[in-house]
């Protein structure tokens, strides 16, 4: 992925050794927690059967309340990995923000932060272990970058493109909010049962995800970001993320009626979807007659 030189967005915000996240997150390998057993907990609360929005609430006693005001600050200008996630997250600011004008509307755009072992977010107590997340209560996607070592180091993806690909989603999740999608699902919801409920969610994360396809096919059309095996990068993460292979890595087996961000192949297909087609309208995974 070609990114070095492009514009680095203002809006990112560094919490890493802050507050009630401690040090530097969690190490891998000899470290104070192995990463097996943060992959479990990643597993069980970010990918299987849970809303990772759920996760926080229960780890925070609640959730809802507004976080604590904290000093923002900006990541050291010689991180390269800070340096990479703030120009990813300026080329989602560029792009949907083309979109939203082409339709008449402002994009607002959203904050990230980054943070270490746990933080404060108006959806309650953020941790590590359930992955990047997005808060509409803030409208901010926090990231611990060590996630990025798990991706590699468990789930066997790597590449910058498939780095980008997660923030893609997290930001999709934020155009999701900013178009009023998330608050009906969330609305209707409430009166459903536990499967009908994870139906809902799937199609939710899996337009995420469309979105995410659509940022990459805007982003290359504008600048010319994607370079050979890019694309096949984020599909080896979509693919490696759905909730099928993960529940057969982590139990054995596959509950579908379980499943709260799709398969495998569906999420592989979606981001194709979007990344080929690079239209919203493509990604309205609520009417397919077929996911």
């Amino acid at each position: 992925m070609k990114w070095e030189g492009n514009r680095e967005s203002d809006n990112v915000e560094d919490r890493r050794g802050e507050g009630s996240g401690g040090g530097g997150g969690f190490s891998f390998g000899g470290g104070s927690i192995g990463i097996g057993g943060i992959a479990v907990a990643l597993v069980a609360s970010y990918f299987l059967g849970i809303n990772p929005m759920t996760v926080i609430n229960m780890l925070s006693g609640g959730g809802g309340q507004l976080a604590p005001v904290q000093q923002a600050h900006k990541p050291p200008p010689n991180d390269q990995m800070a340096r990479f996630v703030s120009t990813v997250l300026a080329d989602t600011e560029d792009t949907w923000g083309e979109i939203f004008k082409a339709g008449g509307a402002t994009y607002v755009r959203p904050k990230l932060v980054l943070f270490s072992g746990s933080t404060p977010t108006a959806c309650g107590t953020g941790q590590t272990a359930t992955g990047p997340f997005y808060c509409p209560g803030d409208q901010k996607v926090y990231i611990d970058l060590s996630f990025y070592q798990l991706m590699k180091q468990r789930f066997n993806v790597s590449g910058n493109f498939a780095q980008a690909y997660v923030i893609a989603h997290e930001v999709g999740h934020h155009v999701q909010n900013l178009l009023g999608i998330s608050g009906k699902v969330d609305k209707a919801r409430r009166n459903m049962s536990e499967k009908q409920s994870n139906a809902l969610s799937v199609k939710l994360e899996l337009q995420a995800d469309c979105f995410a396809g659509v940022w990459a096919y805007h982003a290359n059309e504008a600048r010319h970001i994607i370079e050979n095996g890019d694309v096949e990068e984020a599909l080896n993460a979509a693919s490696a993320i759905g909730d099928d292979a993960l529940q057969r890595q982590a139990r054995g087996e596959v509950v579908p009626d379980s499943f709260t961000h799709g398969t495998s192949a569906q999420r592989v297909s979606w981001f194709k979807r979007g990344v080929t087609e690079g239209k919203v309208s493509a990604c309205n995974t609520f009417e397919a007659k077929k996911l």
